[in-house]
């Protein structure tokens, strides 16, 4: 097999098996607080923690610009099925980098691993990043460039692959659509605070103190509390309601 052809298997198959890279991720925090290799952040302090938390923010609010103005049927959806796209997404964050998406979970994941609070931890865990999702990223551009051609080529031959190089945004041809981003994105959201939630009690549970009813910071408590709370209602809506639901999209 060639290697292109190898590149774009192996992407496609990590496109699959993607859900249980976090795991991979949490077992790599696990081993790093444990062993006590985690120098920074041993107690709670709010300052790294509202950094942290903005950091991972950043990354939901990168997504949320990609998904809100984002129509159905757009570039490199990918399904059970497979890849999909019936039209090529070129606006928008699409205009500034060809895997919003993407560079929206580095980010969401940043900032839960600078929390754990070792620089080689972090940086190891974005090299794999890195590995893992640039081959996902090539099996969808291979699928894209064979659907759209000189259309995608085009396109990417301007706008970089991950980190944006300008702010040329090319205003999308939809409506930014709030309602669906609170329909896709509360699950990340929740999980969020939920991971760095984790993070500060595994380390006040292994450098301060053994007893789990007292581990986690009662700022962490009313984190967790609240954004489960919104995880709730949006899972509601979605589920029970059509409140969410946006025509089109």
């Amino acid at each position: 097999m060639a290697m292109i052809e190898e590149l774009e298997r192996s992407g496609n198959w990590l496109f699959r098996g993607r859900s249980y890279f976090p795991l991979a991720l949490y077992a790599l925090m696990a081993l790093v607080i444990g062993m006590k290799w985690d120098p920074l952040f041993q107690k709670f302090d709010p300052a790294p923690a509202l950094v942290c938390i903005a950091i991972s923010m950043l990354g939901l609010v990168i997504r949320a610009l990609t998904i809100g103005y984002t129509p159905r049927g757009t570039s490199g959806r990918n399904t059970k099925a497979g890849q999909v796209a019936e039209v090529l997404n070129i606006k928008g964050m699409y205009s500034l980098v060809r895997h919003p998406l993407y560079l929206g979970n580095f980010f969401m994941w940043l900032g839960i691993m600078i929390y754990v609070g070792n620089l080689w931890f972090t940086v190891v865990c974005c090299l794999l990043y890195w590995l893992y999702y640039e081959r996902i990223m090539f099996a969808e551009e291979a699928f894209l460039r064979g659907k759209f051609g000189q259309a995608y080529l085009d396109w990417s031959m301007n706008v970089p692959s991950f980190w944006p190089r300008n702010l040329n945004w090319l205003t999308p041809d939809v409506e930014f659509s709030l309602r669906n981003v609170l329909k896709r994105e509360y699950n990340g959201f929740f999980a969020v605070f939920l991971s760095l939630a984790m993070v500060s009690a595994g380390k006040t549970y292994v450098h301060i103190t053994h007893d789990w009813e007292s581990v986690l910071h009662p700022f962490w408590q009313s984190t967790v509390i609240g954004s489960f709370a919104v995880f709730l209602i949006l899972r509601s809506l979605k589920r029970y309601s059509r409140v969410l639901h946006v025509e089109g999209r």
